[in-house]
């Protein structure tokens, strides 16, 4: 196959459900409508920078097909904000929660954090024996960390995940989202426990639930740095040139997801439309993006809570890809590291997340997290809808109802 066809297919096989990011660094600040690359609007980037029992939660169900989910990485708009406040230091290690920390970019910020021997990691993962044996196997020290059984496809696991670390006594400075599902190839529907779309009831309203009733205990700490970090995705972001390759992500005006994404009397797409896995995808990143902006309007000012997103960049060798096609697989590593220069290994990626955990400089809160190609990390711009007050709003109030909140 030539160079070009080769390219052509990979381009055509959802290449935009992964994210890589042009990056012009640069000592002004530009618009979008300033740069554009085949017809893409491109924004300019700037340079600035314990062990517990496991609980079993309800089987997650499925209609129509079969497809095993997959936990990975899975981002967010800046908005007006002000510097976090001050607050004491303690001499206590801090406790931080990680979803998804089995595997992937939550298995390496895990590493990351648990080496410095400053934190306690609480893994919150479905399959509470890989936990285990991962942690073990990249040398974080058994007094660092905790595995806890959490499945976000069912609301009944993540109610109980709460209340058995609440009763653990121990306190909760960082709450990192980081588990997602992902299925750029499937034309059937997958469903949670609940009965809502798998990649949206999974990787939103399961980490919508989980924050919400986690946030009492995020007030009552006395760190010096509580936060609540979100995951996001550049290819959310149809202001990029990875968010602009079909399907692209598109909330519409939100009836399928009012609706309960149940695939019976209603799409299981949030805009209505037809199934599409890799949208499917895409539009939980969009709805993560808008939660992590709600959160900040409504409680920074009065917690001073940190809360922020990011994208650490094109993780190409990471598992979330397990289900794409074979020729994918094969040829978008390299496509990333030698044409785009966008790749990013699990191990940095890792760091770079535990940044937005751990450091000072990254304590701003309602920011969408981003880093150039010299690893520096700079305030970066979501789309339109990716930070749309309004559409915020109506997915936070129409997400309450569906994990009965309100």
């Amino acid at each position: 196959m030539a160079s070009s066809s080769i390219m052509g297919t990979l381009l055509q096989t959802h290449i935009g459900s992964v994210a890589f990011a042009l990056q012009k660094e640069g000592g002004h600040s530009a618009s979008t409508k300033d740069s554009a690359f085949l017809g893409v609007s491109l924004v300019e980037h700037g340079k600035k920078e314990f062990s517990f029992p496991v609980i079993r939660a309800k089987k997650v169900t499925s209609r129509n097909t079969s497809v095993p989910r997959i936990r990975a990485q899975t981002v967010a708009a800046p908005v007006e904000t002000k510097e976090a406040p001050a607050s004491k230091k303690t001499d206590r290690k801090g406790n931080v929660i990680i979803t998804g920390a089995s595997s992937g970019l939550g298995l390496a910020t895990a590493k990351a954090l648990g080496e410095s021997g400053e934190w306690h990691i609480i893994m919150a993962c479905r399959d509470f024996l890989k936990a285990e044996r991962m942690a073990r196997a990249v040398g974080i020290p058994k007094e660092n960390y905790t595995v806890m059984h959490l499945d976000l496809a069912s609301l009944e696991s993540v109610r109980q995940f709460a209340d058995t670390f609440r009763r653990s006594g121990r306190p909760l400075d960082v709450l990192v989202c980081n588990a997602a599902v992902y299925f750029p190839t499937a034309k059937v529907p997958t469903f949670t426990a609940e009965g809502f779309e798998m990649s949206v009831g999974t990787n939103h309203l399961g980490h919508f639930l989980l924050s919400r009733l986690l946030l009492e205990d995020l007030k009552k700490s006395d760190f010096d740095a509580k936060r609540v970090i979100i995951v996001g995705s550049i290819t959310g972001n149809t202001n990029t040139l990875a968010g602009n390759i079909p399907p692209k992500a598109n909330l519409g005006d939100l009836r399928g997801l009012a609706g309960g994404l149940n695939g019976v009397n209603i799409s299981p797409m949030i805009d209505g439309g037809e199934f599409d896995g890799a949208k499917a995808y895409k539009d939980s990143k969009v709805c993560n993006m808008l939660t992590m902006q709600e959160f900040h309007r409504r409680y920074h000012e009065e917690t001073g809570i940190t809360f922020a997103s990011l994208y650490p960049g094109c993780i190409a060798t990471t598992g979330l890809f397990r289900e794409h096609i074979p020729l994918f697989r094969l040829l978008f590593p390299p496509f990333q590291k030698y044409i785009t220069k966008g790749f990013v290994s699990e191990d940095e990626a890792g760091k770079r997340l535990a940044q937005v955990v751990r450091n000072p400089s990254l304590a701003k809160s309602g920011v969408y997290w981003s880093w150039n190609n010299n690893s520096a990390s700079f305030e970066n711009q979501l789309s339109e809808e990716a930070s749309d007050p309004e559409k915020a709003k109506k997915v936070w109030e129409i997400s309450e109802k569906l994990v009965e909140l309100a």
